[in-house]
């Protein structure tokens, strides 16, 4: 079931996973996250973090979502991750986001780079309203973000080691479903 299902998925998840050719897109994801409420200052505190460009999200009744990111310890790249969700629910639509998930110590890293790591539905996720914008040029590129502090503080803490926010890119999404996370991890 879980292949047919990312079988009819595939497409609709790719048409939201591309972006424009950014210099450097986890930079780019990285600087819009720093200047995006209370999600910047957690980049001095935490041991490491993985970073999501930009992860594809549709579903109609049954979705999924899926993306591609890196993942930093003490600020310098260790491997790669990919994460992968299935929902069920009330839901229409496809929309674009950007992830980032903190860990809090050296502990909370190796639990997530063990092999298949996954959040339960019950996960907390600090949705970001800021209006992000990245552009790249022949002389460079930029990323910004409009937000407040305030915008990002209701459940903005550490929990069980890890604190997760994301911020959105596009797209439309209605949805009332319960949904997990799955992360593969693979070392450079």
């Amino acid at each position: 079931m879980l292949q047919r299902l990312v079988s009819i998925l595939t497409p609709l998840l790719l048409a939201f996973s591309f972006t424009p050719a950014w210099a450097d897109e986890y930079s780019d994801t990285i600087s819009v996250f720093k200047n995006a409420g209370e999600s910047g200052s957690f980049f001095s505190t935490a041991y490491g973090y993985a970073v999501f460009p930009t992860i594809g999200k549709g579903g109609m009744v049954v979705g999924g979502a899926h993306g591609s990111g890196r993942v930093y310890e003490k600020g310098k790249v260790i491997g790669d991750s990919s994460m992968t969700q299935v929902s069920v629910g009330l839901q229409l639509g496809g929309q674009a986001y950007s992830e980032i998930i903190f860990f809090q110590d050296e502990r909370a890293l190796k639990e997530f780079t063990s092999g298949n790591f996954e959040f339960g539905a019950d996960a907390s996720v600090v949705a970001i309203t800021a209006a992000a914008s990245a552009k790249a040029s022949s002389t460079g590129s930029s990323a910004g973000a409009s937000a407040s502090k305030k915008e990002a503080t209701t459940v903005g803490k550490y929990s069980r080691g890890m604190a997760t926010f994301t911020v959105a890119k596009g797209g439309l999404m209605y949805e009332a479903a319960i949904a997990g996370q799955k992360f593969s991890y693979k070392a450079h």
